[in-house]
């Protein structure tokens, strides 16, 4: 693929087999204002780092598909307000007709993939719209697709967690919660909705993926992390937010790729910043946790199929 660049650093640990974890983008670009987004996003690949991973944020720059950024790539589309947000329909018309981009969980998932990475951080995925249950996000496609580790903190909270949770065992998505039975609802612990197994230790992140693949399963791992107890925003409190700032959304007529960024933001305002704090809180434990998840990984000769289905 000609229009994927994969940084040197990255081809050098992926041909050595060390571990890797993919970040998405759209963050930088549509998820946090300036200067916050470019703090996020070095505090991300920081937090990899420091948990024995190597970090590979994944963006369009120049119509170029980028596995991993430089410091100064990563300065250069945090500046740039002219950024599309690039989900999986945009991918083939940015790279074509050039432009920079953030990558969303989908174009993420589908990049990283391709390159060779097997684990993938994020915050929150993208699910099934409250109200419109026509309007499901790209992300839940890219799960049913790609077989790739997802590591995140549920889906996004002013999403319909419910309907979104059917969309994802129509499609066989296995959704392990990490430490928890519970489904997180990405600013809060507790959603009241379960999940399909509960795992410990990132080892058995590993062997529950090992598995998938000598079965020749085709889907996302989806693993999923409460944010931090000192941070996380009371499930009441967070609705209350919530339904206010769709109302609002709807007021304007706002919709289509715009509705995610304006809710979001609304929350930290209506929040006092309370939701920037458990944003910021569950991307850096997100980041730990994949990278733990990512050692594992290797560590469990990832891709082999050790684990024989009979004797």
């Amino acid at each position: 693929m000609g229009a994927l660049r994969i940084a040197a650093e990255i081809a050098q640990a992926l041909e050595e087999k060390a571990p890797v974890v993919a970040l998405e983008s759209a963050l930088i670009t549509h998820g946090f204002a300036p200067p916050a987004n470019l703090d996020i996003a070095q505090r991300m690949e920081a937090a990899v780092r420091a948990e024995g991973a190597i970090p590979a944020t994944i963006a369009i720059l120049a119509g170029k598909a980028r596995i991993g950024l430089s410091e100064k790539e990563l300065e250069q589309l945090a500046a740039d307000r002219s950024a599309r947000k690039v989900s999986l329909r945009d991918l083939p018309v940015l790279l074509a007709q050039g432009g920079n981009g953030g990558a969303t969980v989908a174009a993420t998932m589908h990049l990283a993939h391709r390159a060779g990475i097997r684990v993938f951080c994020t915050g929150g995925i993208g699910g099934v719209h409250r109200g419109h249950p026509e309007d499901a996000s790209a992300d839940l496609i890219a799960l049913a697709t790609t077989p790739i580790v997802t590591v995140c903190a549920g889906a996004k909270a002013i999403l319909d967690l419910p309907r979104t949770l059917e969309v994802l065992e129509t499609h066989g998505v296995p959704v392990i919660g990490y430490t928890t039975d519970e489904f997180p609802a990405f600013y809060s612990r507790r959603s009241g909705l379960g999940v399909d197994a509960r795992v410990e230790t990132p080892e058995q992140v590993a062997q529950i993926a090992q598995m998938r693949t000598t079965l020749g399963l085709s889907t996302a791992l989806l693993v999923c992390v409460p944010v931090p107890e000192a941070d996380h925003l009371p499930a009441e409190e967070a609705e209350a937010a919530i339904a206010q700032a769709i109302a609002e959304a709807e007021e304007k007529g706002i919709g289509g790729k715009a509705v995610t960024p304006f809710l979001l933001a609304r929350m930290v305002e209506l929040t006092s910043g309370r939701a920037r704090q458990a944003n910021e809180a569950l991307l850096l434990n997100n980041a730990r946790t994949a990278a733990h998840i990512a050692r594992a990984c290797c560590a469990h000769a990832w891709g082999l199929s050790n684990f024989k289905l009979t004797e």
